[in-house]
């Protein structure tokens, strides 16, 4: 397992993680996040990882279907109490981690606490789940877009 030391968290891909192991079973609560989130917003950072379980996720480096089929495999295995997902705004990799959490509901049949978060000019903005499955479909987002130019 991979693992560096950052102000006595460590530092832990999520593909190197046991699926089942008793840390997890023990806490349950996950916080998956975009690598980049680590480095460049310390403070939300640490805010998020707080009494979670933080899993670095790089959809640059690792295959949408790896990083899915993980985190099914931990949603199957461990009742989770949450995952909150915790990325960058506007990074078209980091968007995909959120479509992938979503995704892996559907494919367990199981139903988890998921609230999904962006950093957006320092800030930690929480974004509505309804709203991740909408951006999946960008029909969807033109006709939302749409309507709104209707509008003003």
């Amino acid at each position: 397992m991979e693992h560096m030391s950052f102000n006595k968290l460590e530092y832990r891909k999520l593909l190197s993680f046991n699926a089942a192991g008793r840390e997890l079973r023990d806490k349950k609560r996950l916080l998956i996040y975009g690598t980049c989130v680590r480095d460049e917003h310390k403070e939300i950072f640490q805010k998020f990882a707080s009494e979670r379980i933080p899993l670095a996720v790089c959809l640059e480096e690792d295959h949408f279907n790896m990083v899915a089929l993980k985190l099914a495999s931990i949603v199957a295995r461990v009742d989770l109490d949450e995952i909150v997902v915790l990325t960058v705004d506007g990074s078209p990799h980091c968007v995909q981690l959120h479509h992938l959490v979503e995704e892996v509901e559907r494919v367990t049949g199981k139903r988890v606490n998921v609230k999904h978060y962006v950093i957006e000019k320092k800030k930690a903005i929480e974004i509505n789940r309804d709203i991740v499955k909408t951006a999946r479909y960008l029909s969807k987002v033109k006709k939302l877009y749409e309507r709104k130019s209707n509008n003003v």
